[in-house]
């Protein structure tokens, strides 16, 4: 037994409002809608996102690459690390193209 260490302890469990939990708290969840904009065909998709998700996240979720993609709320240019705060509806024009 190294120094410190008590088998006593082992046998008695804390109290039930005492343990730890192991899964995080509940977190309050967001739905989105995404409209890709490529050309002049939209896709609209709904996401579900954790509150506080950021915009960068979303984008890889409707699988774009965030970095090659302009992002915008309400016609404003939103940066990537944007945290989500509320349903919005987020248009993504992605800016490059395979080739």
């Amino acid at each position: 037994m190294h120094r410190g260490s008590s088998k006593a302890a082992r046998d008695t469990l804390p109290a039930a409002g005492n343990l730890p939990l192991s899964a995080s708290p509940t977190t309050d969840l967001l739905t989105i809608e995404v409209v890709i904009v490529r050309a002049s065909r939209e896709r609209h998709e709904q996401l579900t996102v954790a509150l506080g998700s950021s915009v960068r996240e979303a984008v890889r979720r409707v699988g774009l690459a965030p970095e090659g993609s302009a992002v915008l709320i309400d016609d404003v240019p939103v940066p990537l690390d944007l945290p989500i705060e509320r349903a919005l509806r987020l248009v993504v024009l992605p800016t490059f193209s395979g080739g």
